[in-house]
């Protein structure tokens, strides 16, 4: 069975996103133990890329950061095996199929497995050319992890029957970033997932509120949430994991209907 599996198999999962590097790297590693402190039951690791089309301008903004600042995959790697000497909950990077490219598919994704990523999410990789690095995460049991969106349609009994790890459902069109409101019907594209995988979904995607984030994971098996933790680390800094982790503990409490939101 997955780890990211395991991450899904007691109560609904809260998921937060933070980029690699914002603002620096020591600040990330300590944001990341905080959230995993506070309830994370899986994180997603943003790899830094200058032209990160899936995203909102808040995420834009830290990645530009991050690459002003200096980071890079290796360093990036080097994160990771910091971190994995204290936390054990799954860990996912979400980036760009060219950061892979450049840095050479198998010798990225090997390493991948040698320092305990359990994922990858490429938002720009089309589910029908996943091939490209499908048979390599196999060979060293990495999940490529699914996305699905309000687009999808027809294809998502398909996408759903071949996932790994987790279904990333997408709330809504367009890029990520806080929303006041989610409009998108998606108990009936959860309902389309579970018909064709025992595989959870979790849903990402302008989530910001513990409403908002109770609602998805009542529909769902997991909230994932991005913009409003790095909005969170624009205002803060490298005084941010204390108030990260705070949010996190709000939102996990929300995922689990544990407050009254």
């Amino acid at each position: 069975m997955s780890k990211i599996y395991q991450a899904f198999a007691d109560e609904k999962a809260f998921i937060p996103f933070i980029t690699c590097g914002d603002p620096d790297l020591q600040t990330t590693a300590a944001v990341v133990r905080a959230a995993v402190a506070n309830g994370a039951d899986l994180v997603e690791l943003g790899i830094p890329f200058s032209d990160p089309t899936a995203e909102g301008v808040v995420i834009q903004a830290a990645n530009l950061r991050a690459l002003q600042g200096g980071v890079t995959t290796d360093k990036i790697f080097d994160l990771v095996r910091d971190l994995r000497r204290d936390i054990s909950v799954p860990f996912v990077f979400m980036t760009y199929a060219n950061v892979i490219f450049s840095y050479g598919a198998e010798k990225f994704i090997s390493t991948c497995a040698e320092i305990g990523i359990d994922g990858l999410i490429l938002p720009d990789l089309p589910f029908e050319e996943k091939e490209e690095f499908l048979p390599l995460c196999h060979k060293y049991k990495v999940d490529l992890i699914s996305m699905i969106a309000p687009t999808s349609e027809n294809r998502i009994a398909k996408i759903a029957r071949e996932a790994e790890g987790f279904v990333y459902i997408v709330s809504s069109l367009g890029v990520t970033g806080v929303r006041s409101e989610i409009k998108t019907d998606l108990a009936s594209i959860v309902a389309a997932v579970r018909k064709n995988t025992k595989i959870p979904c979790a849903i990402g995607f302008g989530i910001s509120t513990p409403a908002q984030a109770q609602k998805m994971a009542k529909i769902s098996d997991g909230a994932i949430v991005g913009s409003a933790i790095i909005k969170i680390l624009a205002k803060y800094g490298a005084n941010s994991p204390k108030f990260v982790g705070e949010y996190v503990r709000e939102m996990k409490n929300a995922v689990r209907g544990l407050n009254h939101v």
